[in-house]
Parts: structure tokens; C-alpha cells; sequence
């Protein structure tokens, strides 16, 4: 039994408030979609089974360019993010899975499985640093990591990422998440193909160290911190490292990482069509790289996404296992709800995107009837799928209203006690 930080009978308790109401929007979208000929049984047992991972650093209080404003309670180092992790699986039934940031959250690798262990958790993909300097680092990735000019930071920056998969392999991790900064300010400060290729060789080297059963996600991003260039600027050169490294590379798409209005879903599309899709970070975004809460601004766009993903796993594609995680940054929210949210958002996308008829749009795309294959997907979209998704949590054990038993459960007052208070005035988003 996972040790637990808010009471079952809490929860419970919290259910039976709202187990009437919730049964009957439940047994009333039922009928709904029978008529739809859709089982809502076998939606809801799709949705039960669909995860999604919760970043450590995520469940600390963010930040922007000017200053932090901490939150109350916030974790002290890894093993209190993890008792805030398990808070958010215990009640959303739907994060089973932690994915590390080091250095950040570097510890003994026995201590960091025993404390998973036992509140229930396992871990996700490794994220390595390589875009800002450690205390005892030697070497420093002002101007760039993996693709420096300088060998001996490039071997740092490679010994780095080794020791990410090590640690990762020690805890029963399957993956290494590599996003680098590395890029230009200025024309002419870097000259764009020695740089690639500095990258691809010393990403040659980490690749060589994967165990047989990882896979590597290289991420892209146009922007940021580099404004003129970014090694890994697109969804194009990030495949041709895929392509380039090898069959245990992949593309990792991170909803924020695009230049505004970019069509993202055309790009999972073209990276599932070659196999090459490894996953997601989701997050929301208004006019760059915000990390807001999944859902929050473009919630149809990340329903667009989802029907790509809905559209390949019911196809079949071949060797589809894209791995899910969130990546998000809280500075006005407490940031455990925040990842409630979004976990229950992204869950909602996929909920819309099973009820797509799929035989329909088919027939309408190739009658070029773009009316009706858009209103396909919108009558999919426009369906509220929350009974569903309560449904999967409370089966679960969850709490129907995941936020409303949060709030009840009193936990950021009680770590609040016990968590010394962080000062604030630095910026950063962490």
C-alpha cells in the first residue's frame, strides 16, 4: 500500500458530496453518445489507462526574466517534490510517473527508487542541464554545450549526459530528454554548420552509451536563450539528429518551442508518418515559450494534437509508444493544482479525440468536403467529456473534483508548517 498524504477518507468523503450528481451526468453523456453508437464503458477505459508524467521541477514555484515570488510550502529538494507528485497522482489518478531534472534533483539513486517506491511512483525520462552552469562545474555553457567550440565543455556536457542515463538506469528510467541552449545573439557569432556538426558528434557519443532498451528525444526550440540562432531551432533539424543518430533517437515536441500560429499538429503528423515521434512536453502558450497550464489557452489546438495520436494508435502504427509529460512553469498558481489541471486537461483531449468518427471524416476528406470534415472534429470537441474523466478518476480511487479535495485536504498549509519559507527576488523560471 503507497503511503498516502491525504487521507482516503477525505476523499471519500469529498466524492459522496458530489456521487449523485456525478452519477447522473454520467449515465446522461452514456445515453448521449449511445446514440452515437460510442460505448462510453470502453471510452472511459481508455481514458483510465492514459498517463501522463509530472516534471519535479514543475512542483516548484516559477518565475519570470525579473523575479520569483515564492509559494507557500514549496518542496525543500527531490524527496519533497516527490511527496508533492504523489499528492497529484493520488488524486488524479493519472501521473503515475516523475521525470527527473538533473542536476537539480541528483541523489542516491537507492534513496530516490525507495522514496518513489513507497508513495507509489516510478520514473519517467531524465532531463539533463546543460543550459546553465552547475557550482562545481568547470567549464561554463554561457556559449553553448554540445556544440561548443571548446572540446573539453563539449566533454563535460557529453559526460553530463551519460551520467543523466546512469542515474535514470538506476531508478528504471527507459529515457534521456536532451534540450540544449545553445545558439547566437549575433550574425556571424557561430558559424551554423561546424556548430551542427559539433552537436551531432558529441550527441553520437551520449547515443552510444544508451542501454539497449532506452531511446534518446532530442528537443527543438526557435528561440530562447539564443534570439538569432538555435542549434536545434525546428522540427526539421531535430529529425535529421533523430535520422542521423540512429533508431533510438526520436523527436521530442514541446507545445511552446514553435514561432506563433506554427501548425504543431501537422508536425506530430509528419514525425509519427517517418517514426520518429519520442513525445511530448505539454504546456500552453500565448506568445512564446509561457509554460501555462496545458489546456490553458488553445485548448482545441491540443485536441488537434490528440486526434493525430488518436489517428495513429488507431491505425496501428508500428513501434508507437510516444512518451507523455507535462512541462510547465507556476508563478501565480500553487502549482500542484496547476498540474491537476493540466493532467486532466490533457486527458480531456484524448477523451475528444476518441469520439471522433474516425469512418466519417475519412469519407469526407476524400469527397473534399472540408465543411463537413471539420465539423467531425468540432462536434468531437465540442462534447464535455468531464463525466468521463471524473468517472476514471473515482474508479481509480481519485477524487471526482480532484481540486476541490486538495483544497479541502489542507496539504500546502500542513508543508507549509514544515518547509521553511524561500525568498525571493531572483529571476528565473526556477
Amino acid at each position: 500500500m503507497a503511503e498516502q498524504h491525504i487521507s482516503g477518507d477525505l476523499i471519500a468523503s469529498e466524492n459522496d458530496k458530489r456521487g449523485a450528481a456525478h452519477g447522473s451526468d454520467f449515465e446522461a453523456l452514456g445515453a448521449h453518445l449511445a446514440r452515437r453508437n460510442i460505448d462510453i464503458e470502453a471510452i472511459t477505459a481508455k481514458v483510465a489507462d492514459f498517463f501522463v508524467a509530472v516534471p519535479s521541477w514543475g512542483v516548484g514555484t516559477g518565475g519570470t526574466r525579473f523575479a520569483r515570488f515564492p509559494g507557500q510550502g514549496e518542496p525543500r529538494g527531490i524527496f519533497d517534490k516527490l511527496d508533492d507528485c504523489a499528492v497529484i497522482h493520488q488524486l488524479s489518478r493519472a501521473t503515475p510517473n516523475v521525470s527527473l531534472h538533473i542536476p537539480w534533483d541528483k541523489a542516491d539513486p537507492q534513496q530516490l527508487k525507495a522514496h518513489a517506491d513507497a508513495l507509489g511512483l516510478g520514473f519517467d525520462a531524465m532531463n539533463s542541464n546543460t543550459f546553465s552552469d552547475a557550482p562545481d562545474q568547470a567549464h561554463s555553457y554561457k556559449y553553448g554545450s554540445l556544440s561548443h567550440a571548446d572540446a573539453a565543455t563539449r566533454k563535460q556536457a557529453i559526460a553530463h549526459n551519460i551520467e543523466c542515463i546512469e542515474i535514470g538506469d538506476a531508478i528504471g528510467s527507459k529515457a534521456l530528454t536532451v534540450w540544449i541552449g545553445d545558439g547566437s545573439n549575433f550574425p556571424g557569432q557561430s558559424h551554423f554548420a561546424r556548430s551542427f556538426e559539433r552537436y551531432l558528434d558529441a550527441m553520437a557519443q551520449v547515443y552510444k552509451a544508451l542501454p539497449d532498451d532506452w531511446r534518446i528525444f532530442s528537443e527543438h526550440k526557435m528561440f530562447e536563450p539564443a534570439f538569432y540562432s538555435t542549434v536545434v531551432q525546428d522540427w526539421g533539424s531535430n529529425y535529421l539528429i533523430a535520422q542521423t543518430l540512429g533508431p533510438k533517437a526520436f523527436c521530442l515536441v514541446d507545445l511552446g518551442h514553435h514561432a506563433p500560429n506554427t501548425n504543431i499538429e501537422m508536425i506530430v503528423s509528419r514525425l509519427i508518418q517517418f517514426k520518429k515521434l519520442g513525445g511530448f512536453h505539454f504546456n500552453d502558450s500565448k506568445y512564446g515559450d509561457d509554460d501555462l497550464d496545458a489546456g490553458s489557452i488553445d485548448p482545441y489546438r491540443l485536441f488537434l494534437v490528440f486526434n493525430e495520436l488518436v489517428d495513429a494508435e488507431e491505425r496501428g502504427v508500428e513501434n508507437f509508444h510516444p512518451a507523455h509529460m507535462i512541462d510547465q512553469s507556476h508563478n501565480v498558481t500553487d502549482p500542484i493544482e496547476s498540474l491537476i489541471s493540466s493532467a486532466n486537461e490533457i486527458r480531456r483531449a484524448y477523451a475528444q479525440a476518441l469520439l471522433v468518427d474516425r469512418a466519417a471524416l475519412d469519407g469526407y476528406q476524400d469527397g473534399n468536403d472540408a465543411l463537413m470534415a471539420s465539423d467531425a472534429l468540432k462536434r468531437a470537441y465540442r462534447t464535455d467529456v468531464e463525466p468521463i474523466l471524473a468517472e476514471a478518476r473515482r474508479r481509480a480511487g481519485g477524487a471526482i473534483d480532484p481540486i476541490a479535495a486538495y483544497r479541502a485536504s489542507g496539504y500546502r498549509q500542513k508543508v507549509g508548517k514544515i518547509r521553511p519559507a524561500s525568498t525571493g527576488g531572483s529571476g528565473g523560471i526556477i
